[in-house]
């Protein structure tokens, strides 16, 4: 975003955009991953690695042919989605162009979601650091190249850097098969297909891909909202999230960390353990997520400043930052409650949380204030309503311990 930043405003709002249709695609993801989380984590919990082992052994299988089909709709479909969401033509060009390369990597972002998110569950998370900080190493130095063309290589702006994207990705595939099959893992690949654990997984990621279709749709309507109020609403809407993805980072780790202890704790019938782990996780990612937001708070256009150097995207940004700075601390409950309740296997009840949550309080609110005229300012302000009133429902849910007994 940094680098694109400097291409031209439009480039800064298509790669934007392009990670509202990647919600989209993590709709087929979240299918395996999360029941397949919550299953690995429960074997693991009993101690049963070769089980766990063939299970990720069959969604690897899965995630392979469910990419085939979304690559091949993404690659065709690029343009068309820019269009769709009332992008301008500068916006639609570029973003066509970026989304129609990293649809050929569809595959390899599959694999890199599964496997990260296995090894998780089994309670390997420095392996993925490791793999992680040396991709995005490699992932920036092909950017510059590839972006500006530097050493020799072409000039490609926005292109460079959906290429540079898609070859992390493989590099990403490539260390984690050689962690899993020649550094002794926590698991492994066991050529082993057992149909009834892939329905137990499918009966789990129904519901959750449901929610994350829910939720995809629900973003793309409220970044249509947002997208009616200019280029450089949008772009600031855009880089005020990646900003916020500082405080966003400590949030999804606790998150993933609950999500593994929880399966693990229920596997053992250890039912006050698997509780008191999201709550100590929550503990952890409020605090982190509260700290990052008062420093959004405090200094937001020094923040944003890094991304762009057009006055009014900055204006937006910053004002979207002390806004959503207020926001973090029921954020990161929403994140660690909610994936609790995923890693139990209890995604009926987040469905149902996220659907009635988005539509009710967040999207018929911010239609209705940008259909009476009122400023972008205003949207922001729903947007963290809607979260404050979601991280309530969810602490109340989770304090109930109901979830806990859900049958896998």
């Amino acid at each position: 975003m940094l680098m694109v930043g400097t291409v031209s405003v439009a480039a800064l709002a298509a790669v934007g955009m392009s990670m509202q249709f990647m919600m989209i695609v993590n709709v087929f993801m979240t299918l395996f991953v999360v029941g397949g989380n919550a299953l690995i984590s429960r074997f693991i919990g009993q101690g049963r690695k070769k089980r766990a082992s063939a299970l990720l052994f069959s969604l690897v299988l899965l995630a392979i042919t469910l990419a085939a089909f979304v690559s091949v709709g993404g690659y065709f479909g690029a343009y068309h989605f820019y269009a769709w969401m009332g992008a301008t033509p500068a916006v639609v060009e570029q973003g066509g162009t970026y989304f129609k390369i990293l649809s050929l990597g569809i595959i390899v972002i599959f694999l890199d979601t599964l496997l990260y998110n296995a090894l998780s569950a089994a309670g390997d998370t420095k392996s993925s650091l490791y793999i992680k900080l040396t991709s995005s190493v490699l992932n920036a130095c092909m950017n510059y190249v590839l972006i500006f063309g530097h050493f020799g290589f072409p000039v490609l702006g926005i292109a460079g850097a959906a290429i540079a994207t898609v070859l992390a990705y493989s590099f990403n595939n490539v260390a984690y098969y050689i962690l899993i099959k020649k550094l002794n893992s926590k698991l492994d690949f066991l050529p082993i297909i057992r149909i009834k654990d892939i329905k137990r997984v499918l009966k789990v990621g129904y519901a959750a891909a449901i929610d994350r279709g829910v939720s995809s749709v629900s973003f793309l309507f409220f970044v249509s909202i947002i997208t009616a109020y200019g280029t450089a609403e949008l772009a600031g809407y855009q880089v005020g999230l990646r900003v916020e993805g500082i405080a966003f980072m400590p949030g999804f780790g606790f998150a993933i960390a609950s999500m593994a202890l929880v399966g693990q704790n229920i596997g053992a019938k250890d039912f006050d353990k698997a509780y008191n782990m999201g709550i100590i996780s929550g503990r952890i990612a409020y605090t982190f997520m509260g700290s990052v937001g008062l420093i959004m708070i405090l200094f937001p256009e020094y923040l944003v400043h890094f991304f762009t150097k057009d006055a009014l995207t900055i204006a937006v940004a910053s004002k979207y930052l002390i806004l959503v700075g207020l926001a973090q601390i029921p954020l990161a409950i929403m994140f660690v409650y909610s994936a609790s309740l995923r890693g139990a296997g209890a995604t009926k009840t987040t469905l149902k949380v996220n659907l009635i949550s988005l539509w009710l309080f967040r999207l018929l609110p911010s239609y209705i204030a940008y259909k009476m005229g009122y400023g972008v300012i205003v949207i922001f302000a729903i947007m963290n309503l809607e979260t404050l009133i979601k991280g309530c429902i969810y602490w109340y849910i989770y304090s109930k311990r109901e979830w806990l007994h859900t049958k896998v």
